[in-house]
């Protein structure tokens, strides 16, 4: 080979190491998707305390082609939106004596002065089928412990269900008048109001199952409007769940169904929608199975935390969100001209 050629090869790789190009080794913009690449995670759910949004998460540990492996919640908090602070874990399935297995899907909630935190774990053979635990603390990151000692939802409370595993995935949301509610589901979605002590339900279940339900409802309120979003899964079309969406004008309905919000999660069969209002902008939390640490690829029990802009039409519709690798290190898309966008 020639000097000059060399010469010109030796450049080429030593430019690709430095910051701004695109060599391999270049490390990922703070911020980007995933946006915690230390640990698998899974079922995104944010709370914003003042001046800083904390992120649940479960702790995704499977190995080999193990599907799922998880046993404990951990939280991170940001108050950029670019750089997150490991909290630890802040809850393991066995601080739940009566519950035997894994740390699904969960969301806490600040209210009277406590942090409330509901999540989606096996019982025991007292009460077979998943169910939902309720714990509390006084700070956002914890310690919590078990609110109530025993489930404050089983399998044998919703006994129109098709399968042992539809009372998962819990989402909390406290209207303007102070109610808290709490829905739930797996192929069947529930709603109920919680009593003010937080730790039992007052009065009926309810079911609101909306078009191609499948797991993973979030509650939130903007304006006027209240929105189920959920992971959908038409059965008939696609073998990966997506994000859908329903409105009401008030939290017992009537849901209107509003379509898709976005896409299935890359490599992943599941998705899980988080959504919170912060510092004046709006996001949506999600994850896919994009992530690889050491010889751990990105799996149906390996997942990763992601986040992405979210905007509304004139109308209070959310506009589709395309998940992308940079994720809010990118300004948002420009707004449709025919809908806009607040």
């Amino acid at each position: 080979m020639r000097r000059s050629s060399l010469l010109l090869l030796l450049l080429a790789a030593s430019l690709a190491l430095l910051p701004g190009t695109t060599g391999a080794q270049q490390a990922p913009a703070p911020g980007s998707n995933p946006i915690i690449r230390d640990k698998f995670t899974a079922d995104p759910a944010p709370l914003v305390v003042g001046d800083r949004l904390y992120l649940y998460v479960g702790h995704d540990e499977a190995v080999r082609d193990q599907m799922f492996n998880m046993r404990e919640w951990m939280v991170y908090s940001t108050t950029d939106m670019r750089h997150w602070t490991d909290h630890g874990p802040i809850m393991r399935v066995a601080d739940f004596k009566w519950a035997k297995a894994d740390a699904w899907a969960s969301q806490a909630i600040q209210k009277n002065g406590k942090f409330w935190f509901y999540a989606a774990v096996e019982h025991d053979d007292t009460h077979p089928g998943k169910a939902i635990a309720v714990a509390v603390a006084d700070s956002p990151t914890g310690p919590f412990r078990d609110a109530k000692g025993s489930a404050l939802i089983t399998n044998q409370m919703t006994p129109k269900g098709t399968h042992s595993w539809e009372d998962i995935d819990p989402t909390v949301f406290t209207d303007d008048d102070g109610t808290t509610w709490i829905a739930w589901g797996n192929r069947q979605a529930y709603i109920a109001k919680l009593k003010p002590n937080m730790i039992e339900i007052d009065g009926p279940i309810t079911e609101i199952t909306p078009p191609h339900f499948e797991e993973g409802p979030w509650l939130h309120k903007r304006g006027k409007l209240y929105y189920l979003t959920y992971a959908s899964l038409d059965r008939s079309k696609h073998r990966d769940e997506k994000i859908s969406y329903s409105t009401a004008p008030a939290i017992t309905g009537p849901w209107t169904y509003r379509g898709e919000l976005t896409g299935s999660g890359k490599y992943s069969f599941t998705i899980h929608a988080g959504i919170a209002e912060f510092k004046g902008n709006w996001y949506l939390f999600l994850h896919n199975a994009a992530l690889t640490i050491g010889e751990l690829n990105g799996s149906i029990g390996r997942r990763a935390v992601t986040v992405e802009h979210l905007r509304y039409d004139k109308t209070g519709l959310m506009l589709p969100v395309a998940q992308t690798d940079a994720g809010v290190t990118a300004p948002p898309p420009p707004a449709s001209p025919r809908t806009g966008a607040q």
